[in-house]
Protein backbone atom coordinates (compact mmCIF):
# COMPACT_ATOMS: atom_id res chain seq x y z
CA UNK A 1 0.00 0.00 0.00
CA UNK A 2 1.28 3.44 -0.88
CA UNK A 3 0.41 6.02 1.76
CA UNK A 4 -0.20 9.31 0.00
CA UNK A 5 -2.97 11.81 -0.72
CA UNK A 6 -1.64 12.17 -4.24
CA UNK A 7 -3.37 10.04 -6.85
CA UNK A 8 -0.11 9.84 -8.86
CA UNK A 9 1.84 8.11 -6.07
CA UNK A 10 0.24 4.68 -6.58
CA UNK A 11 0.88 4.32 -10.33
CA UNK A 12 4.47 5.52 -9.84
CA UNK A 13 5.36 2.37 -7.86
CA UNK A 14 2.86 -0.05 -9.42
CA UNK A 15 4.67 -3.26 -10.42
CA UNK A 16 8.01 -2.12 -8.98
CA UNK A 17 7.50 -3.60 -5.52
CA UNK A 18 8.62 -7.23 -5.47
CA UNK A 19 8.89 -9.93 -2.87
CA UNK A 20 10.94 -12.96 -3.90
CA UNK A 21 10.78 -11.85 -7.52
CA UNK A 22 6.97 -11.73 -7.51
CA UNK A 23 5.40 -8.29 -8.05
CA UNK A 24 3.20 -7.22 -5.14
CA UNK A 25 -0.22 -5.82 -6.00
CA UNK A 26 -1.06 -2.50 -4.39
CA UNK A 27 -3.92 -2.44 -1.90
CA UNK A 28 -6.27 0.45 -1.14
CA UNK A 29 -6.26 -0.49 2.54
CA UNK A 30 -4.69 -2.98 4.94
CA UNK A 31 -5.94 -4.32 8.23
CA UNK A 32 -3.41 -4.33 11.06
CA UNK A 33 -4.49 -5.76 14.43
CA UNK A 34 -8.13 -5.05 13.66
CA UNK A 35 -7.62 -1.47 12.49
CA UNK A 36 -8.21 -0.80 8.80
CA UNK A 37 -5.73 1.74 7.46
CA UNK A 38 -6.43 3.21 4.03
CA UNK A 39 -3.84 4.77 1.75
CA UNK A 40 -4.88 8.33 2.68
CA UNK A 41 -4.93 7.64 6.45
CA UNK A 42 -8.56 8.76 6.70
CA UNK A 43 -9.87 5.73 8.64
CA UNK A 44 -13.38 6.17 7.20
CA UNK A 45 -13.64 2.47 6.27
CA UNK A 46 -12.54 1.47 9.75
CA UNK A 47 -15.02 3.82 11.43
CA UNK A 48 -17.86 2.54 9.20
CA UNK A 49 -16.97 -1.03 10.15
CA UNK A 50 -16.85 -0.46 13.90
CA UNK A 51 -19.96 1.73 13.78
CA UNK A 52 -21.83 -1.08 12.03
CA UNK A 53 -20.66 -3.69 14.55
CA UNK A 54 -21.48 -1.48 17.54
CA UNK A 55 -24.85 -0.56 16.04
CA UNK A 56 -25.75 -4.25 15.69
CA UNK A 57 -24.89 -4.75 19.33
CA UNK A 58 -27.07 -1.79 20.34
CA UNK A 59 -29.91 -3.43 18.41
CA UNK A 60 -29.39 -6.63 20.40
CA UNK A 61 -29.40 -4.60 23.61
CA UNK A 62 -32.70 -3.03 22.53
CA UNK A 63 -34.24 -6.49 22.05
CA UNK A 64 -33.27 -7.68 25.54
CA UNK A 65 -33.70 -4.34 27.32
CA UNK A 66 -37.17 -5.16 28.60
CA UNK A 67 -35.75 -8.09 30.59
CA UNK A 68 -32.98 -6.07 32.26
CA UNK A 69 -32.86 -3.32 34.83
CA UNK A 70 -30.86 -0.13 34.32
CA UNK A 71 -27.68 -1.38 35.96
CA UNK A 72 -27.63 -4.53 33.86
CA UNK A 73 -28.22 -2.55 30.65
CA UNK A 74 -25.38 -0.20 31.56
CA UNK A 75 -23.13 -3.14 32.34
CA UNK A 76 -23.92 -4.72 28.97
CA UNK A 77 -23.18 -1.42 27.22
CA UNK A 78 -19.83 -1.07 28.98
CA UNK A 79 -18.84 -4.70 28.34
CA UNK A 80 -20.22 -5.38 24.86
CA UNK A 81 -20.61 -2.10 22.98
CA UNK A 82 -18.13 0.46 24.26
CA UNK A 83 -15.05 -1.73 23.58
CA UNK A 84 -15.93 -1.63 19.87
CA UNK A 85 -16.18 2.15 19.98
CA UNK A 86 -12.81 2.52 21.74
CA UNK A 87 -10.56 -0.20 20.32
CA UNK A 88 -7.19 1.20 19.20
CA UNK A 89 -8.53 4.73 19.57
CA UNK A 90 -5.05 6.30 19.66
CA UNK A 91 -4.41 5.23 16.08
CA UNK A 92 -7.55 6.82 14.60
CA UNK A 93 -8.54 9.53 17.12
CA UNK A 94 -7.49 12.35 14.76
CA UNK A 95 -9.82 11.25 11.97
CA UNK A 96 -12.53 13.56 10.63
CA UNK A 97 -15.00 14.92 13.18
CA UNK A 98 -17.88 13.46 11.17
CA UNK A 99 -16.52 9.97 11.85
CA UNK A 100 -16.19 10.45 15.58
CA UNK A 101 -19.67 12.04 15.68
CA UNK A 102 -21.02 8.81 14.16
CA UNK A 103 -19.57 6.85 17.09
CA UNK A 104 -20.90 9.41 19.57
CA UNK A 105 -24.40 8.99 18.12
CA UNK A 106 -24.17 5.23 18.69
CA UNK A 107 -23.23 5.86 22.31
CA UNK A 108 -26.17 8.28 22.71
CA UNK A 109 -28.50 5.68 21.21
CA UNK A 110 -27.28 3.01 23.63
CA UNK A 111 -27.57 5.34 26.60
CA UNK A 112 -31.14 6.23 25.62
CA UNK A 113 -31.88 2.51 25.88
CA UNK A 114 -30.21 2.35 29.28
CA UNK A 115 -32.21 5.33 30.53
CA UNK A 116 -35.43 4.21 28.82
CA UNK A 117 -38.51 4.41 30.93
CA UNK A 118 -39.00 1.16 32.73
CA UNK A 119 -40.95 2.27 35.78
CA UNK A 120 -39.57 0.86 39.02
CA UNK A 121 -41.93 -1.17 41.15
CA UNK A 122 -41.90 1.19 44.13
CA UNK A 123 -41.22 4.75 42.88
CA UNK A 124 -39.07 5.52 45.95
CA UNK A 125 -36.34 3.10 44.76
CA UNK A 126 -35.66 4.98 41.52
CA UNK A 127 -31.95 5.64 41.11
CA UNK A 128 -30.79 7.40 37.92
CA UNK A 129 -27.92 5.83 36.07
CA UNK A 130 -24.71 7.75 36.64
CA UNK A 131 -23.73 9.75 33.55
CA UNK A 132 -20.90 8.35 31.47
CA UNK A 133 -17.98 10.31 30.09
CA UNK A 134 -18.20 11.09 26.41
CA UNK A 135 -16.14 9.03 23.99
CA UNK A 136 -14.16 12.15 23.06
CA UNK A 137 -13.23 12.69 26.72
CA UNK A 138 -12.19 9.05 27.05
CA UNK A 139 -10.04 9.32 23.88
CA UNK A 140 -8.35 12.44 25.26
CA UNK A 141 -7.67 10.76 28.60
CA UNK A 142 -6.18 7.73 26.83
CA UNK A 143 -3.81 10.01 24.88
CA UNK A 144 -2.80 11.84 28.06
CA UNK A 145 -2.11 8.55 29.84
CA UNK A 146 0.23 7.42 27.04
CA UNK A 147 1.94 10.83 27.06
CA UNK A 148 2.39 10.64 30.86
CA UNK A 149 3.82 7.13 30.64
CA UNK A 150 6.27 8.17 27.93
CA UNK A 151 7.40 11.49 29.41
CA UNK A 152 7.11 11.12 33.18
CA UNK A 153 7.36 7.43 33.91
CA UNK A 154 9.88 6.67 31.16
CA UNK A 155 8.25 3.41 30.08
CA UNK A 156 10.86 1.70 27.84
CA UNK A 157 8.57 0.61 25.00
CA UNK A 158 7.36 4.22 24.61
CA UNK A 159 10.88 5.67 24.42
CA UNK A 160 10.37 6.62 20.77
CA UNK A 161 7.60 9.03 21.81
CA UNK A 162 9.75 10.94 24.30
CA UNK A 163 10.54 14.53 23.45
CA UNK A 164 14.19 15.59 23.77
CA UNK A 165 14.86 17.87 26.73
CA UNK A 166 14.49 21.52 25.84
CA UNK A 167 17.59 23.57 26.44
CA UNK A 168 16.78 27.04 27.64
CA UNK A 169 18.45 29.69 25.53
CA UNK A 170 18.95 33.31 26.29
CA UNK A 171 18.33 35.74 23.50
CA UNK A 172 20.16 39.01 23.39
CA UNK A 173 19.85 41.96 21.10
CA UNK A 174 22.98 40.98 19.19
CA UNK A 175 21.48 37.61 18.29
CA UNK A 176 18.22 39.17 17.20
CA UNK A 177 19.95 41.67 14.90
CA UNK A 178 22.61 39.34 13.51
CA UNK A 179 20.26 37.66 11.00
CA UNK A 180 21.11 34.16 12.27
CA UNK A 181 17.60 33.51 13.55
CA UNK A 182 15.74 30.47 12.24
CA UNK A 183 12.50 31.29 10.52
CA UNK A 184 9.82 28.59 10.76
CA UNK A 185 7.41 28.58 7.81
CA UNK A 186 3.73 28.74 8.66
CA UNK A 187 1.92 25.45 8.10
CA UNK A 188 -1.40 25.57 6.29
CA UNK A 189 -2.19 21.89 6.86
CA UNK A 190 -4.76 20.88 9.45
CA UNK A 191 -2.93 17.64 10.27
CA UNK A 192 0.78 16.94 10.39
Amino acid sequence: MVVSRSSAAGPAVEGRLRFGGVPLPLQESVKVLGVEVDRELRFDGHIKHIAKKASHRVSVLRRVASFLDRGEKLLLYKAQIRPYLEYATLSWMLCAASHTMRLDSIQRRALRLVDAADPPDPPAQFEPVSPLDSLEHRRDVAALVVFHKAEMQGVPHLAGLRQPPRIATRSTRTVLTSGDAVEVPRSRASQH
